[in-house]
């Protein structure tokens, strides 16, 4: 067999898998020390910030982080009540057919046991191969399973741990991010502080001795769980990046994430005869992107892209937050449906409390789901885009992170297709009759079924498809008609 290179030409030839285009949804655990405070995102960054909500938080609550930082955080973690056997049939039950753990933040913990870092989940805090354990529960429900590395922006991003209050008690007193015996922790980034607005964008680093770290992580990484998946959240590491406003870094070092991207894919080669592993990363350029696939951060693409792509989202935050309010099931399912008949797979962030467990509103969450795909499965796994997208008068809004809750109008349908059968999933839920326009006289129509219900009465005449619907629909929300074709 022969081997990947690590250049863009041999890489591109990899192509995608089919059980990535055939699972459609998945389930993440963006889970880690930051989940501790139970305030949010970036913890680990922001509590190094002075007046950000985070960093005032931290002081009132644990103490100036000059005396307690973010490793005293990390020997908080204990995950004493994390139960991933459990969790897993709740999140199998809720539709999700791969799961991607998160190897480590930019946070620099890494929640495997690895050579590379003595600050790890088998050593400090939970003493628990949190990856591992995982990777376990997914492959008794054969699904498969994925790692979310979000290393390579950790040189830069954690600069700040250096800094010290600008005023205050505490003025011209060091963070902990200073203390010389914990620099292979907090990293020795002191050069990364410049006024150069290039490089205080956190996912840019110079250092090329932690660069040969990150692809020696990526290294153990493949060799400890030969991941189906593998995520990074940002660009090919460590080619050049835009900064709005300030044009690009032309750094034009891809060598050690091409390399990385060959290693995974010839270690999925020779373990199962062929790669099955999928890469992604979020360079939006086509020539970079494709030594893998697209992964698209809680947003979407607008129409049909030629390759299939990822898009991942969170049901609120990335890390859990008292303060949040959740997506609810029937936002989530409408982003699903809306996403698949684009070519793309969903995946989301499940969030757990410091302990392992979930919340009673995550449940209900997951429950619903459950209920959901019960009926609509069908419609959802091994589908393939059909001829358009969708049809109707409303749109997903695509502004950056904006993941508004549509108001859907009942005229509004999204297609995915299986064989000779499309599913049309009924945005809108009309009342009484569903109208559809997107079925031309040539497309001979042999059935209509309504999934959960059974067939259905339907005229086809002048390209306009009507179908009967029931008093009761079988889902509280975003019901799907199988309409089966002449072969």
């Amino acid at each position: 067999m022969k081997k990947f290179e690590p250049t863009f030409e041999s890489l591109y030839k990899a192509g995608c898998p089919d059980w990535f285009r055939d699972v459609k949804f998945g389930m993440w655990s963006h889970w880690g020390p930051q989940s501790v405070p139970m305030y949010g995102d970036w913890y680990a960054r922001n509590m190094y910030i002075q007046d950000t909500p985070q960093y005032l938080y931290h002081v009132r609550h644990y103490g100036h982080p000059s005396k307690f930082g973010y490793k005293d955080i990390c020997a908080m973690w204990k995950a004493e009540n994390f139960d991933p056997e459990s969790l897993m049939d709740l999140y199998y039950k809720a539709g999700a057919r791969y799961f991607v753990a998160q190897a480590m933040h930019h946070d620099n913990f890494f929640n495997y046991p690895s050579k590379h870092n003595r600050m790890n989940s088998t050593k400090v805090g939970p003493m628990k191969d949190i990856c591992g354990l995982w990777q376990k529960a997914a492959q008794r429900h054969n699904m498969y399973f994925g790692l979310s590395e979000h290393h390579g922006a950790s040189f830069a991003w954690w600069r700040v741990n250096k800094g010290c209050d600008t005023y205050g008690p505490y003025k011209g007193v060091p963070y902990d991010g200073n203390l010389p015996e914990w620099s292979d922790f907090y990293h020795a980034n002191q050069c990364e502080g410049t006024d150069d607005p290039r490089r205080i964008f956190p996912w840019y680093t110079e250092s090329r001795e932690f660069r040969q770290h990150w692809l020696e992580v990526m290294k153990e990484l493949v060799d400890l769980y030969t991941p189906d998946l593998l995520y990074t959240d940002g660009n090919l590491p460590f080619g050049n990046h835009y900064v709005d406003g300030h044009g690009p870094i032309e750094t034009q070092d891809w060598s050690y994430g091409l390399e990385a991207v060959a290693y995974l894919y010839n270690s999925s080669a020779e373990k199962y005869g062929e790669n099955r592993a999928i890469y992604t990363n979020k360079d939006r350029r086509p020539e970079i992107y494709k030594v893998g696939v697209l992964d698209v951060e809680r947003s979407q693409l607008p129409d049909i892209a030629k390759e299939p792509w990822h898009a991942d989202t969170c049901i609120e935050g990335w890390f859990y937050n008292v303060g949040q309010k959740y997506k609810t099931a029937d936002h989530v399912v409408e982003m699903l449906v809306d996403i698949i008949s684009k070519n793309g797979t969903m995946l989301l962030n499940i969030l757990q409390r410091p302990d392992g467990t979930l919340d009673d509103d995550t449940i209900f969450l997951l429950n619903s789901l459950s209920s959901w795909f019960d009926v609509n499965s069908e419609g959802v796994y091994g589908t393939r885009p059909w001829k358009i997208a969708g049809e109707g008068v409303t749109k997903v809004v695509i502004d950056g992170f904006r993941e508004d809750k549509v108001p859907w109008h009942e005229s509004d349908f999204r297609f995915v297709k299986k064989d000779n059968t499309v599913y049309a999933f009924m945005l809108g839920n009309p009342k009484g009759v569903a109208v559809l326009r997107s079925f031309n006289e040539g497309e001979e129509i042999k059935s209509v079924r309504l999934l959960g219900f059974g067939e259905t009465e339907f005229t086809h005449k002048y390209g306009v498809l009507s179908v009967k619907l029931p008093e009761k629909l079988p889902s509280e929300y975003v019901n799907c008609l199988a309409i089966t074709l002449q072969k």
